[in-house]
Formats: C-alpha cells, structure tokens, sequence
C-alpha cells in the first residue's frame, strides 16, 4: 500500500517533563515523553499524520474497540550511541507485521510511508527522550484500534493509529521460572495468535496470575489440542537447548512471528550454532531435563531480547536448569544487543539509523 506525505504537521508540547525523570532508574514502560503521533481512518482512507503532545484520548462509549476488539500494536526500541545517532531494529519487519495483524482484524492497512515517516519524526521531535544508560532505550509502541461508533457486531468505519514512546530500563532482570500449562491455551488453529492483537494478551493474564499463585513468574503455553507441544513463554518466543543444539517451534496460526525470533535463528546459524526449526514435545524436554541434556531456555523478545529460565513446572514437579557460563542465551543477547546500539559491525543489515 503506498501513500506519499510531503510534511508532517508538528505540535509541540508547551512544556517538558523531562527534567522530572530519572534516568538511572527507569523502569518498563511507566514513564512517557513529551509526544505521540497520532493518524485518523475516515471516509474510506487514512488521513495524514501529525505529531502532538502526548495527552488522553477522547471515546464516544459506542466505540468498536470496547465491544469488538479491534486492536493491534507493535514494540520496538531506538538506541542512541556515542555520537549521539538514533537506530532502530529492523522497523520494516515491524511494519509489515503490524499490516498482517490488522489485515486478520479487518483493521485497514497503513501506508508505508505513514509508519516510517511519522515514526522518524517523532524521533527526531523526542530525541532527547532516547535514553543511553547501559541495557536502556527508548521504547516504541505503534498501535491501532476501532475508533469508529455503533454497537453493530461489524468492522468500525474509523480508526486511529498512534505511536507513543516510553524511555525504559530492563524488561526483566534476572531469570524466571515458568509453568508449562496443561489447561488453558493461548490460541488455536485459524484463529488470531500470529497477530498481534490486544485481546491476545488479555487472554494470558488469568493462567499467568494462577502460575504466579503456585511461585512461578510466567507461563509456557503449549498446544491447544492436547497441550503436548510447547509453543511460547509468556509473550514470548521460546528457545531450548538440547545438548549443543538451539531448538525452537515453527510459526504458525498459533505462534507470533517474533523479529528477535527469527534474527536470533539467522544468527545462531552464523556463529556455528545448530538449529533447528521443529516441534518440541514437553515430554522431549521434560526427559532432556532428567537427563541432563537440557542446558537452557530463554524467552526471545522485543522488550526482554532474551529472558534466560532457571527451571520449569510439570505436573507438580519442578525441574531446574544448569548454571552456564558460556551459555547460548547470553552470548546471542550480547551480539543483538551490540548491533542494536551500533557498538559492533551489522553484517546482516538489521541496523536502522534515524536521519
């Protein structure tokens, strides 16, 4: 879908709140800058973006979001180094998904130009915001939603698009222990759990507070059908490695397509790393476990990178993971990560810089 915008109207807050922030001690996504971009679908097609000061939102009840749902957002991070230039992260991967979230939702497609444009200018309006503190950055969450009135069980006929951004400090710190879930599922085939979508989420909290209760941090969502396979952690992708080999399940209708996913598979294959790209049965990791050829798991995502897990739950028993000093995980997140923030070559291309 392509649409050209010439300028992008700027409406700058009358005041900052950045001399109230500390950013030494950020946490996740509870601090927000100055501004957001914010985009309307009316009369049949997306109207030019604008940047305004980060403020509420305005819904008439009869609003499509509240009743049916249709939502869908991104996550991505900026990164300033030490000339002071802004990457992103692979932003078009961003896009594209964002695209194919909205499409399975009936939610218009947005115009390249819209996403990457308005995206640079809020950079570049909210520069200052982008924090540079070790394991810090500046957090990006793109999202659309049914703006449009009426309480007909159908596609709304307007929408908004919005960017908003949140200077944040580490997702996770340390590692987590997880529940592989033998009830509750996250999604099912033909349904929405390749998208990106709100209610997806929701669907998690109750299983995770119920794991929570039983002392762990988070879930292991397996399979719909005989909950035999395991599929994700928590929002995450998961990755475990069996002896020297990385494993992890195959996308699907079930199962995000995670950018820091697949980067971490093209890249485990270049540092010599086996892969494989396959089902992974609980049983198969529940007996790599006793074994002692299960030598680590880590969650892969946007917020995290890589979450390392210090041991699982299954059926009443717990299982704990190795302590390794050259593990997988760490040595994966360490190379991303250097990419990420220009402090290494990007033989890959993933490197996005903000000008």
């Amino acid at each position: 879908m392509s649409a050209i915008i010439n300028d992008i109207e700027i409406i700058k807050a009358k005041t900052t709140k950045i001399n109230e922030v500390d950013f030494d001690n950020l946490t996740f996504g509870k601090v927000f800058s100055d501004h957001m971009l914010e985009c309307d679908f009316k009369n049949g097609s997306w109207q030019a973006p604008k940047i305004v000061p980060y403020q509420g939102i305005t819904l008439d009840p009869s609003a499509k979001i509240f009743h049916y749902g249709q939502s869908v957002f991104e996550g991505m991070k900026a990164y300033k180094d030490a000339n002071e230039d802004v990457w992103l992260f692979r932003p078009l991967e961003n896009f594209k998904r964002l695209n194919i979230s909205s499409k399975r939702l009936a939610i218009p497609e947005l115009p390249e130009s819209y996403f990457m444009e308005g995206l640079k200018a809020l950079l570049e309006v909210d520069k200052n915001w982008i924090p540079t503190k070790e394991g810090s950055s500046l957090y990006i969450r793109p999202f659309v939603f049914a703006s449009g009135k009426g309480f007909h069980a159908s596609p709304a006929d307007e929408y908004k698009f919005i960017i908003c951004t949140a200077p944040s400090g580490a997702y996770f710190s340390g590692k987590v222990k997880v529940l592989i879930e033998e009830t509750y599922s996250r999604s099912a085939n033909g349904g929405v759990g390749f998208a990106k979508a709100g209610g997806n989420y929701a669907g998690q909290f109750y299983p995770t507070q119920l794991a929570v209760e039983k002392g762990y941090q988070q879930v292991i969502w397996t399979d719909d059908t005989n909950h035999e396979y395991i599929e994700e952690a928590g929002a995450m992708n998961i990755f475990v490695r069996i002896n020297n080999t990385l494993v992890t399940g195959p996308t699907s209708d079930r199962i995000l397509d995670g950018i820091t996913r697949k980067s971490i598979i093209e890249l485990a294959k270049a540092e010599g790393i086996p892969v494989e790209v396959r089902k992974i049965s609980v049983k198969e990791v529940v007996e790599a476990a006793k074994n002692g050829s299960l030598k680590e798991m880590f969650g892969a995502g946007t917020a995290a990178v890589i979450s390392p897990i210090s041991g699982f739950g299954y059926k009443d028993a717990d299982y704990d993971l190795p302590e390794i000093a050259d593990s997988y995980g760490s040595k994966l997140k360490k190379i991303i990560t250097d990419i990420q923030t220009n402090k290494s070559e990007d033989p890959f291309g993933w490197r996005f810089k903000v000008e």
